[in-house]
């Protein structure tokens, strides 16, 4: 759809029809999502990281909206993912893990992705980066949605020279649409790549509504920086990439301003997941959150989040309620004035929240936390954290990786029924179940309902069948 909204609103406001309000500017808003992996709640510069710089980054922050606590689906790759661009939590429809080169399921023809949803009405769509959502061609992006599609389908970790396992794994490819291009392709130049190709979509499409997907494979190990920003921060490589991914983000945001296009367009900046923790001086922080990838203690699933929409989200503020990355899509077919899928979700729209901040409150009730197939381990009810008792791993007492080794991780590790008052013990130190049981089983409640919903594998509960739908499958390799 061509733009002329803005030739729209001034003719009509001459006519004295209505004014030039915000709403109306931006009937169509383009969408910006910029989605990078492993990075932790405390590596931006507005979130207190150190040795290197973020600005470009922490301009979304100065300019828009920090969401200091936006939580990731799950804390582990192709499923946050699936969450981000379903507004489905992922066991819902059949997505867990990190999905390999050797898997044989992917993203189910029948969900319908953020792209599919913007397509419907009338936005040029595009994703540059990493998808992980299914390598085989009925899985790939532009199958759901997408009309462009120039990057890897599953994580840079996954090819020959994977500092553990490097037999494991194939070459890794590099696909534009659903050709191969490149194999084993040399990731210093990913960041760049990744950035030019998203800068020369927003310049084809500056006249049309667009949705774009920049989905940087970093700071997720292998670490790969290019020349012009491998050596520059005190922080090592790590800081290097943080720092061309913050060059990125600048990019992005230039192009905007140039095309005069910025006060129409939504940007989005989120990480999938908390830090890969072993890998030590090539892994991310979480601040003072507990543990990190791979667990669903804060340090996981609480990530970075900043939306930026000049006139629509105010300037420097900040929310801490908390929302989930499947309440991006709902919010996104709002925006757009998509109707909702059929089939069910489990987001919701948050916009209210986004655009007045100080008043507005979490739609949800509860969210839900699981891990593996479809482990329920943990909730969040406003202030209140529930665990359930599960294993998960951890570093703690451990060495910790260097130089691109991880160490290694217990695996043995156990957490109870335990309760945290996120609050005022956002680093989950001080177990108060014993103290406040009455709140314990209000949570638990909660819980007995979801489990009924979407089942749960610790309590080998099914769950309801009407309610889970599977991934798509290709029975012959």
């Amino acid at each position: 759809m061509v733009k002329n909204k803005l030739w729209v609103v001034v003719a009509l406001f001459c006519a004295g029809c209505m004014s030039p309000s915000a709403e109306t500017r931006s009937a169509s808003p383009n969408i910006v999502v910029i989605f990078v992996d492993d990075l932790g709640w405390g590596d931006i510069g507005v979130q207190g990281a150190l040795g290197y710089a973020t600005p470009h980054i922490d301009s979304l922050a100065a300019d828009g909206l920090r969401l200091t606590d936006f939580y990731a689906a799950q804390p582990v790759c192709s499923a946050s993912r699936a969450a981000l661009l379903t507004g489905c939590y992922p066991n819902r429809i059949g997505i867990h893990g990190a999905l390999g080169p050797a898997g044989n399921h992917g993203i189910a023809d029948g969900e319908v992705t953020l792209a599919e949803l913007c397509r419907s009405e009338g936005y040029a769509t595009a994703i540059f980066g990493k998808w992980h959502l299914g390598h085989l061609p009925r899985f790939l992006p532009t199958r759901h949605g997408f009309d462009e599609f120039y990057g890897i389908p599953y994580s840079n970790d996954m090819w020959p020279y994977h500092p553990e396992s490097p037999k494991a794994w194939p070459d890794l490819p590099t696909l534009e649409g659903e050709g191969l291009v490149g194999a084993n392709t040399d990731q210093r130049r990913f960041t760049g790549d990744f950035t030019r190709r998203a800068v020369d979509f927003i310049e084809r499409n500056a006249l049309e509504s667009f949705f774009l997907l920049l989905a940087h494979p970093m700071p997720h190990v292998p670490l790969f920086a290019s020349a012009d920003f491998e050596g520059r921060t005190t922080r090592g490589l790590f800081g290097d990439v943080i720092e061309e991914i913050d060059w990125s983000v600048g990019q992005v945001l230039a192009v905007l301003d140039r095309l005069g296009i910025a006060d129409e367009t939504l940007v989005i900046f989120a990480s999938d997941n908390g830090p890969w923790l072993s890998y030590g001086d090539h892994a991310g922080s979480t601040g003072p959150l507990r543990e990190g990838k791979g667990t669903t203690f804060e340090g996981g699933v609480r990530v970075p989040c900043l939306m930026r929409f000049p006139g629509r989200i105010p300037a420097g503020s900040v929310c801490s309620e908390p929302v989930m990355a499947i309440d991006v899509f709902p919010t996104v077919a709002r925006l757009i004035g998509a109707p909702l899928p059929d089939h069910a979700i489990d987001g919701l729209d948050i916009w209210s929240l986004l655009s007045d901040p100080s008043r507005a409150t979490s739609p949800h009730e509860a969210l839900f936390f699981y891990y593996h197939k479809n482990h329920l381990e943990a909730l969040r009810a406003g202030r209140w954290k529930l665990h359930l008792p599960h294993s998960y791993r951890t570093m703690e007492g451990r060495e910790l990786g260097s130089g691109g080794t991880p160490g290694k991780y217990n695996y043995q590790a156990r957490v109870g029924l335990e309760l945290y008052d996120l609050e005022n013990d956002v680093g989950e130190s001080r177990d108060l179940a014993a103290s406040r049981p009455e709140k314990v089983a209000e949570l638990l409640d909660l819980v007995e309902a979801q489990r009924a919903r979407l089942g749960d594998a610790l309590t080998k509960t099914a769950g309801d069948p009407f309610e889970l739908r599977a991934a798509g499958r290709v029975e012959e390799l």
